[in-house]
């Protein structure tokens, strides 16, 4: 049977992996802020769960529980491996964007732990503290079920939660939006850009705005981040009037947030954090082998 074909369970329900693929497959996309692993983790998962004798299948009191143990462990292993390329990546490393239907921002702690932003945030924790911090403070997983799937202690796990969190804290985006408020600030920027007009672009973004662009060493784009309304808002419409009448802009919604989708002679994915009416954060992802999830929406879930 492959991946994602439904069985049927002990009691002549749905399998459990297919019951509860979109959660783990968001599990491990958060651990590794990549859709291609996360796919890899959840494939290697189904192997490690069908190659569970049938009996003993139906033995197992918490399924989900099971699974996201077993997914957990697959993808640390995995993020310790990908450490050392992301850390000789060409330029800045974001994340993997999602085409997500806005039914997800109905969620808004999984729309906020899915964000490019949060993502990008995580990328910064260690291996471990990544992993408890998104089954504790995204899944609350209790710590005795973190500690089972991590091999740790219920305290040592205690202690590395309070330690991403304080980490966390200190660098995730401050303010909460509404989605239709960032729907409306992404839409006035979009149009500023389209029509190559600086003024109003600098009345959108914020005075200390950052703009992060992720080309993979593939294709042409900023190698350091650009910092400052003028900076950006120079090099955002240098962008679009070298690209004329290449350009089209449209909006979507990526990792849970209303976002962009720029065609040039690649596509770019813009992803955008919102405070205070102000555009404080642009993560542009133009590496061709990150944009893949773009042509259809994924399903993600807690």
């Amino acid at each position: 049977m492959t991946i994602g074909t439904v069985s049927r369970g002990a009691a002549g329900g749905p399998d459990p992996f297919v019951a509860h693929r979109s959660l783990l497959f968001t599990v491990a996309y958060e651990m590794l802020g990549s859709a291609a692993d996360a796919e890899d983790v959840v494939q290697e998962t189904w192997l490690r769960w069908a190659d569970v004798d049938a009996g003993l299948r139906a033995a197992v009191a918490d399924p989900r529980a099971y699974l996201v143990r077993i997914v957990t462990r697959l993808a640390l292993n995995r993020l310790r491996t990908v450490a050392r390329r992301r850390e000789e990546y060409f330029g800045s490393w974001l994340p993997e964007p999602l085409l997500t239907s806005p039914d997800v921002a109905q969620d808004v702690e999984l729309a906020e732990s899915v964000s490019v932003a949060m993502l990008t945030v995580l990328e910064t924790l260690k291996p471990v503290e990544r992993a408890v911090f998104v089954l504790r403070e995204v899944f609350d997983t209790p710590y005795e079920e973190i500690a089972r799937a991590l091999g740790k202690t219920p305290v040592s796990v205690r202690q590395t939660a309070k330690r991403a969190r304080g980490h966390v804290a200190a660098r995730r985006p401050r303010m909460r939006v509404d989605r239709e408020e960032q729907r409306r600030v992404v839409e006035r920027f979009l149009a500023a850009l389209a029509g190559g007009d600086l003024r109003a672009l600098l009345e959108v973004l914020a005075p200390d705005v950052v703009v992060v662009a992720d080309g993979g060493g593939v294709v042409a784009t900023v190698r350091h981040p650009v910092v400052g309304a003028q900076d950006a808002a120079a090099y955002l419409v240098a962008a679009a009037q070298w690209a004329g009448e290449r350009f089209s802009v449209g909006t979507v919604w990526l990792n849970g947030a209303p976002a962009a989708r720029i065609e040039v002679d690649v596509t770019t994915a813009l992803s955008f954090v919102v405070e205070d009416g102000l555009i404080s954060r642009i993560y542009a992802v133009r590496n061709p082998a990150k944009l893949g999830r773009l042509g259809a929406v994924v399903d993600l879930a807690r």
